[in-house]
């Protein structure tokens, strides 16, 4: 069976629980491509902190959209959805099959299923958060509740609550109206890696520990350097943001140490709750021996069945 005649893959789950490895490894056996998923690997210069895989690592096998955005640039759910889109068309046209590999979920959503995003508007955005800073958001979910009543009490913070009064302003139509529905565009098999709790948070400590050794505070310094503190959503990345805070003399390095293990942790799990609701993906435990196969298994079952 040729890459040709595979389903469009996925490699889903929490950060540290080996998806990047399984995806190189599943498009070396299956014939594919690699299109990242994970939203800060889109950031030029954001590698120690985000895992992004070395070359070493990604083995020969050619990954899309890493590397694409300054730190300065807005990263958004619609550029990479057009974007995700497209690879998937080019690698199939190369008789490939593309891995989508990430744990962004929204991302993961948009790229493989049905969804669609309304457009921005800079001027509209920056209105309401001009608003938002001079009035406070009660005033704004007051106004959502009035428009959009279940965009409101599922709304938790201030970006989207922005987000869906620009919505609201530019279509006439409610947030909720935009979600994704669980129907795949085209045939896909999504494989989740999954962890025992405790386990994962041993990983993510010494992840954490590995990526200090290697340098992520002096890569924090040189992205600074490039915008970083200004850049809306690569300031957020886990990490990143603890270790400006070094820089600027309000943490030791020890205190940014912990506070993005727990950051990471927090992440983790709502990254697994996310997943975990999909009642389509096939989970696995890296843990256990086999898992290539056992991953390959189940994407040429998918197949055979069409």
């Amino acid at each position: 069976m040729t890459g040709a005649d595979l389903p469009v893959l996925a490699v889903v789950g929490a950060t540290g629980t080996g998806k990047t490895a399984l995806g190189v490894e599943l498009a070396l056996r299956l014939g594919g491509e690699v299109v990242n998923a994970d939203s800060m690997q889109f950031y030029r210069g954001m590698d120690l902190g985000t895992a992004k895989a070395t070359a070493e690592e990604r083995r020969g096998v050619p990954h899309h959209l890493l590397d694409v955005l300054d730190v300065t640039e807005e990263a958004s759910v619609a550029d990479f959805q057009a974007a995700a889109r497209t690879c998937f068309a080019q690698i199939r046209s190369r008789g490939r099959v593309p891995v989508l590999v990430g744990g962004s979920g929204l991302y993961v959503r948009a790229a493989l299923d049905v969804l669609e995003l309304p457009g921005t508007d800079p001027a509209v955005r920056a209105r309401i958060e001009d608003e938002l800073a001079e009035r406070g958001p009660g005033v704004l979910r007051e106004r959502l509740r009035l428009v959009d009543p279940e965009s409101a009490a599922r709304v938790q913070d201030d970006r989207r609550l922005v987000r869906a009064l620009e919505v609201w302003e530019l279509t006439g139509r409610p947030f909720t109206a935009f979600m994704p529905r669980r129907e795949h565009v085209e045939p896909t098999v999504q494989i989740g890696l999954d962890v025992d709790r405790s386990a994962l948070h041993d990983r993510l400590a010494r992840r954490v520990g590995a990526m200090v050794e290697a340098g992520l505070e002096g890569e924090v310094r040189v992205l600074a350097a490039r915008g970083l503190r200004e850049g809306r959503t690569a300031s957020r990345a886990l990490g990143y943001g603890q270790f400006l805070d070094v820089l600027d003399g309000r943490a030791t390095v020890e205190q940014a140490v912990e506070a993005t293990v727990v950051a990471t942790r927090r992440f983790a799990r709502r990254q697994r709750t996310w997943f975990r609701a999909d009642p389509r993906v096939h989970w696995l435990d890296p843990a256990e021996p086999g898992l290539v196969d056992r991953a390959v298994r189940i994407v040429e079952a998918a197949a055979a069945e069409g």
